[in-house]
Parts: structure tokens; C-alpha cells; sequence
């Protein structure tokens, strides 16, 4: 799990624009398209040798995976026949690869006179910070997706989990850039090809036609666009069709029914995440509202994070982080408060440690930025004593009216005061939930448990040989309702502020401040010494002077946090455990169909819900995974059991 999709710090395209009708890469000494046109040129070579939009005619979902993005023509000309097909795909799927991503303004001056200017305008709008990581932008209502792979070609296709229909193999002359053309990249192909998936590009040379036929394509030249004398349409037609991995089936095809246990974050989540795929869901929980167990809070934090080797931990953080930013860009008007920006103290690191940091990793400062202690303080409006991170796309928001807009828009059912006892897989092969009184609550083909802490027997009775180090914390949040009016200035954070501790101030609630973290204990009530730790934190973070007088808390709320050993969630389907041999890599592990689960959010629900839960209903439907395959195997709920299996086999050697 310790690979990545990209090893140092992105370069970002460098364009000539010199000649606006061919802008030209100096680095390869190649142009990004034909004098003659690009949209014209993407129609014929790509579209036109994929039999588009022909072939995507009547399907539920097409996925398409170009290997360089490039200046996005070859996109916005697939968006764009999308649109005027009246028999198109429900869903489209646009893969895409680029090494050297463009900076936002050079996207918009490369469309600046597109004919197609709405759908240039909203790539622009969407396009997300160049950090080397999959972007999920979302367009039609999640109706067209383009998952954007930022790094290198040959890394990202190990690294992705589709089923591809069309491929569009496009990057700088083979001559210029020739590992975009090698063998190597080539059958990674045959690897990700859906059966009778097409292929094409402009490129003739003899190492493109011998790399695709020995991937399995059938090759054959056509017609070329405007002055090339030919290109490559190829259908993949392999002696052997490969088997997919056991782990990575759908694990309920064709359903279009779902119970989700759990009405807080997760839940709500995957409750929306479902229905843009069709899935209508039946939302149980045993509280008589929704958001009433952790996801009740009255205000959390959303951000991302780093470290300085970039890890599983940190690339996860950031994955999710971005994703979250993106859903509520299009989402949270809807919400009655929303503070953008989050700042978290440094206290281990100088400033300049902080910025060789920054440059080391390569994150762009739409992502995260380092300032220096007073710049901290101007933003913040506190004393603070030390450098903080800035991460932009971070905040916070009310996670109940989260919860409420998220439920809303997947139009699910609620079943609400209802506890579920048992839960049983019925004789066709769909899940059945049961109360405490053996009363049936609700029944389909697919069920998703998505509870806390609540949710761990359930979970438990389910897979009960598989190891699963879960946490029960306990957390108290203090609450501030009134200020005193001569600090009122000094103690007010203008935006979140977290570190040793958090704090959350807005207009109407004044300052919530926290939070306590104990495994395993299980006291409902207030207590005043976390209260005292909570504001002797919130103190020390503002900087308050001993004199400035105590502060009192007025209220709170207390809340248990499921998480894993690990700090990372579960995602994805459960095994299915035999007598035999385990395989060595999660992928090759069979899963019990129909059943999927989304948990362990810890105190991060509110930046890991989104994410998590387009993974999971991805998985359910077998749809290109939103996520690298390492991250996705770093979240899986059956990781566990392969470590234990390995430490064993260690133990015994």
C-alpha cells in the first residue's frame, strides 16, 4: 500500500500559445493538436475510431480512459456528443491521465474562443487544485463524470480500477515522448479492457500497432484527420479473456434497492451516493431524527492534511478533502452556515521547515499554504504564538443540516425509531433487517451498514472471524454562548482554528470549542473537568493572558466516535472466509454479494463521508472506482485479517 500514482512533485504543463490554432508543449516540441482543429480532429481520430456515439447507445454507463488530457478537447468533444445523442449512456465515465496538468488560467485562455463555450466554462469552473491525486468532477448532475489522474501514465494505470470501454490513446509524438507509446503502458491496457472494448489514436508508428497487438488488440489503419496519412482503430479481441480479481466483482449488480443502516454522515452519504446511480434506499436508524449519535454535533471540521513523505495517511486526507470541497461547492448554499478556510497550528516545525515541506511534496497553494505566526494571527483575529497551515478548500459546517440536505437529495426513506436487533440474508439472496420484537423492518437486495458506534455489534454478528481493532472514543464538546464583551474580538476565530484542540465560532451560537477523546468510556453526562481541559486548550490556543479571567462553559455535547486502530475507515465489501489458503493481496478476496459497509469514520466523518461513500457505491455497482487501488485497499474493512495472517506467517518463520 506504500506505492503512488506519482513519485515528486508535479510539473505543470508549460504552453506556447504562440500560434493559437496549434499551441505548442517546448518540452516535447509537439503540438497539443492539428492546425486543422481540435474538436474536428478529436471527433474524427477519437471519437469516430471508438464508434462514438453509436456504441454507447442504450447503455446504463460507458467509461472511456484517455491516457493525456492534454488541453481537454478530446473531453469536452465526448461532453458534448453526450449531450446531443438523444439515446446516450445514463452515465458517461471520462478517465483521464496527464503528467503536466494545465494551471487554471492557461485552461481558460486555451478555450477562450471554443465553440464550445459552456462546457469549457464549466471545466474551467470545476478544475481542481494540481495535486498528484484522482479528481472526481462531476457534471449533468453526476450524469457525466471526468476522473482526472494527475501523474504519470504508467503508475496511474496500475493504479486504476475500471472496466474500460473505449480508450483514447493520446499523447506527444512517440519520437518525443516515447514511454506514453512502450509496451509497458500498452498492456496495462489489456488489463483494464472491457470485452470488445475499442481503442484509437493518430499515431501509426510500428511500436503503437505491435504494443496493442500483443496487449490482445486486433489493429488495423484508417483514414488519418486532415494531412495524416493514417491512424489506429483497434478492437480488443484477447486469444484468453482475463478473469477479473474475486475482490473487485460489483457486489450487488443490478440492484436497485438498498438498506442503509445509519441516518448520520456515512449513511446520509451513501444514501445520496447510491441514488445518483439509480439505487433508491431505505434509510433505519433508531433515533427518532436523523444526525442524533456522533453526526450531531452543532458544528465540525472538514480539512486535509500532509506529511512530509506523503503517505497512505496523508495522500487518503487529500483525496477525501478535495472531494468534499467539491461537493460543497455545488451543495452548500443549501446549508444555513458554511465557513470556508481552516487553519491549523504548527507547533513542531519552523516556518521554514514548513515551506521546505511544501516545496519538497510540490502541493499547490489552493491546497494547503504556510504562514508565518502573524499572518495567522490577521486571518484568525487570535493571538496566536505559532505558524499555522492554511488549507483553503477547509472549514465547517453544521453536520445535521448536512446530514438533512444529503438524505433530501437521495430521496431515500426513512425508518426512523427503529432498532435493528438481527440482520439476515434471505433465501434469494437479499438482506433482511429485524427489530428486538423478530418484526421485519425492511428487506432488499443490497444493505449497507453505515452506523457508529451503535452499528459495531451489528457489524461484529456479521463477520465475526474477521479482526477488526475498533475504538468506541468519547468526545465532549464545550460550548461558549457568550463572550465576554472585552475579549470578544480576541477570542471570536474568524475561521476554524484547530491544533491543540478546535474552535468554532458563528453569530449565532457563539464559541464551541473541544474535544476530549477516551476509548472506551461510555458516560453520557457532562463533565466538568473535560470542560475545564476543553477551555484551558482553547486558552492556550488563543493565546489568552492569565488575567483575561476564566471562561465558562454553558452546555455541551457529548458523543462516541467509532474508529479503527489504524485512523483510516472501512469501505467495501466483507469476505467471504473459507478453511483455504487466504490470497496474498486484497483484490483476489472473494466478498458475500449484496453486502457493503461504511464505518470507522472517527472524528473525520464530515471530510470522509463524501469520498467514502462514492467508493462504496462505485464497488456496489461495479463502476470505475473514484480512488486509487492502494488507498481503496488502505481503507478496505478485510486489511486486517490480511495483516494478522501475515504476522503470523512471520512469527512462524
Amino acid at each position: 500500500m506504500s506505492r503512488k500514482p506519482h513519485a515528486g512533485p508535479l510539473q505543470p504543463a508549460r504552453i506556447d500559445f504562440s500560434d493559437p490554432l496549434a499551441p505548442l508543449a517546448p518540452e516535447y516540441g509537439d503540438v497539443y493538436h492539428s492546425r486543422a482543429g481540435a474538436l474536428p480532429q478529436s471527433r474524427h481520430v477519437f471519437l469516430g475510431a471508438n464508434g462514438l456515439p453509436g456504441r454507447w447507445a442504450g447503455r446504463e454507463e460507458f467509461v472511456i480512459l484517455e491516457t493525456g488530457f492534454g488541453l481537454g478537447n478530446n473531453f469536452l468533444a465526448t461532453w458534448d456528443a453526450w449531450r446531443q445523442d438523444a439515446a446516450r449512456c445514463q452515465r458517461l465515465v471520462f478517465i483521464s491521465i496527464e503528467k503536466h496538468p494545465l494551471q487554471g488560467e492557461d485552461l481558460q485562455r486555451a478555450h477562450a474562443d471554443s465553440e464550445l463555450p459552456e462546457l469549457a466554462a464549466a471545466l474551467h469552473a470545476a478544475w481542481p487544485p494540481l495535486t498528484p491525486d484522482l479528481h472526481r468532477l462531476s457534471f449533468e448532475g453526476g450524469r457525466v463524470q471526468l476522473l482526472l489522474c494527475l501523474g504519470d501514465a504508467r503508475a496511474w494505470l496500475r493504479e486504476l480500477v475500471a472496466e474500460v470501454d473505449a480508450f483514447y490513446l493520446d499523447g506527444f509524438n512517440p519520437k518525443q515522448n516515447p514511454e506514453m507509446w512502450d509496451a509497458y503502458l500498452l498492456k496495462a491496457l489489456g488489463r483494464l479492457a472491457a470485452p470488445g472494448a475499442s481503442a484509437g489514436t493518430w499515431s501509426v508508428a510500428p511500436q503503437v500497432r505491435e504494443g496493442l497487438a500483443a496487449a490482445g488488440f486486433q489493429v488495423e489503419r484508417q483514414r488519418g484527420f486532415a494531412n495524416k496519412g493514417g491512424m489506429c482503430v483497434a478492437r480488443y479481441a484477447p486469444r484468453h479473456q482475463p478473469q477479473k480479481p474475486a475482490g473487485r466483482l460489483a457486489l450487488a449488480p443490478g440492484a436497485r434497492r438498498a438498506l442503509v443502516i445509519g441516518s448520520g454522515l456515512a449513511g446520509a452519504a451513501c444514501a445520496w451516493a447510491l441514488a445518483q446511480r439509480g439505487i433508491h434506499c431505505t434509510v433505519i436508524d433508531a433515533h427518532a431524527a436523523p444526525a442524533q449519535a456522533s453526526s450531531g454535533n452543532p458544528g465540525g471540521l472538514f480539512h486535509g492534511t500532509l506529511n512530509p513523505d506523503d503517505g497512505v495517511h496523508a495522500r487518503f486526507n487529500r483525496a477525501a478533502a478535495l472531494e468534499t470541497e467539491r461537493v460543497l461547492r455545488e451543495h452548500g448554499a443549501a446549508l444555513p452556515w458554511l465557513q470556508h478556510g481552516l487553519l491549523r497550528l504548527e507547533t513542531r516545525l519552523t516556518l521554514a521547515q514548513m515551506q521546505a515541506q511544501l516545496a519538497g511534496l510540490g502541493l499547490p497553494h489552493d491546497y494547503v499554504r504556510a504562514l508565518d505566526t502573524a499572518a495567522a494571527v490577521e486571518l484568525t483575529g487570535l493571538a496566536l504564538r505559532h505558524p499555522a497551515w492554511l488549507y483553503p478548500g477547509g472549514g465547517a459546517l453544521p453536520p445535521p443540516a448536512w446530514v438533512a440536505h444529503l438524505l433530501a437529495e437521495s430521496g431515500a426513506q426513512l425508518r426512523l425509531g427503529h432498532q435493528v436487533a438481527q440482520l439476515r440474508q434471505a433465501a434469494d439472496g437479499g438482506w433482511q433487517a429485524w427489530d428486538e420484537q423478530k418484526t421485519l423492518i425492511g428487506e432488499a437486495p443490497l444493505l449497507v451498514l453505515a452506523g457508529g458506534h451503535r452499528a459495531q455489534a451489528l457489524l461484529q454478528a456479521l463477520a465475526p472471524d474477521l479482526p477488526l481493532p475498533l475504538l468506541q472514543l468519547r468526545g465532549q464538546l464545550s460550548h461558549v454562548p457568550e463572550l465576554p464583551a472585552a475579549l470578544n474580538t480576541r477570542m471570536r476565530p474568524r475561521l476554524p482554528v484547530a491544533g491543540l484542540g478546535y474552535a468554532i465560532a458563528d453569530t449565532a451560537q457563539g464559541l464551541w470549542c473541544g474535544a476530549t477523546s477516551q476509548d472506551g468510556d461510555l458516560d453520557p453526562d457532562l463533565r466538568e473537568a473535560d470542560h475545564a481541559r476543553n477551555l484551558a486548550q482553547f486558552s492556550e490556543l488563543a493565546g489568552l493572558a492569565p488575567d483575561d479571567g476564566p471562561l465558562q462553559a454553558q452546555g455541551g455535547r457529548v458523543g462516541w466516535r467509532l474508529a479503527t486502530a489504524d485512523r483510516l475507515p472501512l469501505v467495501g465489501g466483507l469476505p467471504v472466509l473459507g478453511d483455504g489458503a487466504l490470497p496474498d493481496q486484497l483484490r483476489f478476496l472473494p466478498r458475500r454479494p449484496g453486502l457493503a459497509v461504511c464505518m470507522g469514520m472517527g472524528s473525520r466523518g464530515i471530510s470522509w463521508a463524501a469520498l467514502c461513500a462514492q467508493v462504496l457505491a462505485a464497488q456496489v455497482t461495479g463502476a470505475p472506482l473514484p480512488l486509487e487501488a492502494s488507498l481503496v485497499e488502505a481503507i478496505d474493512p478485510a486489511r486486517f485479517l490480511l495483516r494478522v495472517r501475515r504476522q503470523a506467517g512471520s512469527a512462524a518463520a
